[in-house]
């Protein structure tokens, strides 16, 4: 019963607080920064890779981004990013490449925006490191995305070398297709802890944030699978937005993604803010 009753109250305390801080409109603003920061990180890591000698990299990329996303709302906007980034660039280090590095980290800013209210925390960290932090992100992604392009062009061939020395290996190597979602749910657990613990103001053990990130895996999950089900029985996006039907289910999408990434935060919050009262308690 004790189990029920602060369960309920971290619930509590954490809705109450999503809804103080203007989490809805906050879901919203991480919405529309993230599928504006998308096309610029990709445009960006793109180029990298290229000007690197990864040409492989555009494909890899879309699928590790859009691999978790339900088929629905993935394959039109798969599509238009395919059509940007096979356009050939070869301007690294022009202007254009670089304020497409700065626009993409403004999605980073967003994430610490949005954490440092769930975690109710004030930034005392100065602009020019805030930005350094959030370019340091997005160029640690594209690295990330590059090693992850290059073992996957490679997998093939360990596959191969695997299977001839060790038979017995093939009932558990799966697919490709398959390990692209698992990389993909690695890099989505590893960037979730990452925001959590480097992003926002203050500092916080892993097992702080453990918390929030399952909830948030678990809610992605859910709000994902529901969303996906109601376009197939129940929407009228395209009559209703036409041409703009993907941009639209994308952007709600996001929006349900962003909220629930804000609750994690605040679920951290409120966890944390139950034990620290708790621990006051004489007795």
């Amino acid at each position: 019963m004790r189990k029920i009753v602060a369960l309920k109250r971290i619930l509590y305390d954490a809705l109450g607080h999503f809804n103080y801080d203007d989490g809805w409109s906050m879901a919203s603003h991480l919405a529309i920064t993230a599928l504006m920061a998308l096309f610029p990180f990709l445009i960006f890591a793109t180029t990298l890779a290229s000007f690197l000698g990864a040409e492989a990299f555009a494909e890899t990329a879309v699928h590790l981004v859009f691999d978790t996303w339900p088929a629905q709302i993935a394959e039109p906007i798969s599509r238009e990013v395919v059509n940007v980034l096979t356009v050939q660039r070869s301007d690294l280090l022009t202007y254009g490449v670089l304020l497409a590095a700065f626009f993409a980290s403004n999605g980073i800013e967003s994430l610490r925006t949005a954490l440092n209210r769930a975690y109710r925390v004030v930034e005392t960290r100065s602009f020019v490191y805030r930005r350094i932090q959030s370019l340091a992100f997005v160029f640690i992604a594209t690295i990330s995305f590059l090693v992850i392009s290059v073992l996957l062009v490679f997998a093939p061939i360990i596959v191969r070398l695997a299977l001839a020395n060790f038979q017995g290996l093939e009932p558990y190597l799966g697919t490709i297709t398959l390990w692209r979602y698992v990389v993909a749910s690695v890099v989505i657990v590893l960037g979730l802890i990452a925001v959590h613990i480097w992003l926002p103001a203050g500092h916080r053990r892993f097992v702080d944030i453990v918390p929030g990130i399952i909830f948030t895996l678990v809610g992605w999950l859910v709000g994902s699978t529901v969303f996906a089900t109601y376009l197939d029985n129940f929407s009228s996006y395209v009559t209703t937005y036409a041409g703009l039907a993907s941009i639209m289910i994308a952007v709600v999408f996001l929006y349900i993604i962003s909220m629930v990434f804000i609750l994690g935060g605040e679920l951290n919050a409120a966890i944390s803010r139950y034990f620290e009262a708790r621990a006051r308690v004489p007795g």
